[in-house]
């Protein structure tokens, strides 16, 4: 049995018995490794490698959560909690059914909205979450919103802006790791609209969004009040402190945009966090006395995150020494044949599997887009239909991935409180909700365009 196939079960498997992703990974990565015949030494070695490739990721990811971090200090969360909060009033008689459901929806749609602004507007990824959540989960207490919803909500947003919006995350998604990657495989992508092509992807997210919304989510669920894990307290809102976290907002915005414009070589991520945890120091909205407390909080809240992605690239890097990718694909396209539509399906459903493992469709399509270009020509597949299938077939895995920022994320910002549990709140329910419809919406792209 193909090694990838093994590993990737694995990790599966034990993370849905509650053993922790990193150990999970770890051990998926260990008999993928042995599995495939390279030997102990050289699988630890590829592991080691993968390691130092994701140390750039996870200090994005650190400095991302102490900005997040001093934001929360200067009281901004509170006051949209506040302001939220005296919107259904603080007792139940004042609170209707009416303004509760109304109340419910706003906050949707405004989550909603943050989660699709941070992969392009302001672009600071899943750093947003554990910044703006917690403060705001008394408010879904109150209103018994179910935090799976919130957890497909947040989902949807980070994932469908990157794989159909061409600008800030998306920019980097589509233009220069999907297009360019197929261009390196002997595709002329020449008048190819990128953002026509994904639409139809883009609709199997939007109609998963709705069954969640809509359907499966919709009744409401029960929380304990309980106090928020590693709760930062604000002493004092006040506006010169508000209007600073404002202006850092917009310069971490600002510079990353500039940066991804002129095509720089630096992590944007990097230098924009970096960007904002100054105006915070200069401004001295952030005092000198209490900086390392609150810059070592944000990084030790979003440590675990950049850990996991960590480990992930190291299970990548053990995959794709084992060179069992390539064989995975190769048996699959034996029991298809010429059949294009048995073609695509299978090719969607291996990149969903290959990405649940690794955790990341950006590092995900470099792997596939090399040996599904020449397969997609051979069945005789146009352009515009091969980018859709591998496109697809990369951003499949991501939602549902115990191992994916965008499962990562919402857990991070949903448990503050110790009541959203990672795998049957946040990863499952994304798979089924998104993955599903995606596999459906991939398949008729490939079959249409």
């Amino acid at each position: 049995m193909n090694a990838v196939l093994i590993a990737v079960l694995v990790m599966l498997i034990l993370s849905v018995a509650r053993v922790h992703v990193v150990i999970s990974l770890f051990i998926g990565a260990l008999v993928g490794g042995l599995i495939s015949g390279i030997g102990l030494g050289p699988t630890m070695v590829a592991f080691q490698d993968g390691l130092a490739g994701g140390a750039k990721i996870a200090l994005s990811y650190a400095l991302l959560g102490a900005f997040a971090m001093a934001v929360a200090s200067s009281g901004l969360p509170t006051l949209l909690a506040r302001w939220i909060m005296s919107k259904i009033g603080n007792t139940e008689e004042s609170a209707n059914r009416r303004a509760v459901l109304v109340t419910k929806w706003l906050m949707v749609a405004g989550v909603l909205a943050m989660a699709i602004m941070s992969q392009n507007l302001i672009p600071v990824h899943i750093a947003f979450i554990p910044l703006i959540i917690p403060p705001l989960l008394g408010v879904m207490n109150k209103l018994r919103i179910d935090r799976r919803l919130i957890a497909c909500v947040l989902t949807f947003g980070l994932v469908t802006t990157y794989m159909w919006i061409p600008v800030g995350f998306g920019s980097i998604f589509l233009n220069e790791i999907l297009l360019g990657n197929i261009r390196k495989a002997g595709l002329d992508t020449t008048g190819i609209n990128i953002m026509q092509v994904m639409s139809i992807p883009a609709l199997g997210m939007i109609a998963g969004l709705i069954i969640a919304v809509g359907f499966s989510y919709r009744k409401p669920r029960d929380y304990e009040n309980r106090p928020l894990e590693a709760a930062h307290s604000v002493e004092e809102v006040t506006r010169y402190k508000v209007i600073v976290a404002i202006i850092a907002i917009l310069a971490t915005f600002i510079v990353q945009v500039v940066m991804q414009l002129a095509d720089s070589e630096a992590d944007s991520l990097l230098i924009g966090a970096l960007t904002g945890l100054a105006v915070f120091l200069v401004t001295g909205a952030v005092n000198w006395k209490e900086a390392d407390d609150v810059f070592t909080s944000g990084m030790k809240m979003m440590a675990l995150i950049g850990f996991i992605m960590i480990t992930a690239q190291g299970f990548a890097a053990v995959m794709t020494a084992t060179g069992q990718v390539e064989t995975l694909v190769d048996a699959s396209a034996a029991l298809f044949g010429s059949n294009k539509a048995m073609g695509a399906l299978v090719m969607l459903i291996v990149g969903l599997i290959v990405t649940m493992g690794i955790g990341s469709s950006f590092s995900t399509l470099p792997i596939i887009a090399t040996i599904y270009v020449p397969l997609c020509l051979a069945l005789g597949f146009s352009p515009a239909a091969t980018v859709a299938i591998v496109g697809a077939a990369g951003a499949l895995g991501d939602a549902g991935s115990p191992a994916s920022d965008s499962t990562l994320g919402p857990t991070a910002g949903l448990n503050a409180d110790g009541q959203h549990d990672h795998i049957r709140d946040s990863v499952i329910p994304t798979f089924l909700h998104y993955n599903l419809p995606l596999i459906v919406s991939g398949w008729v792209a490939a079959m249409v365009l």
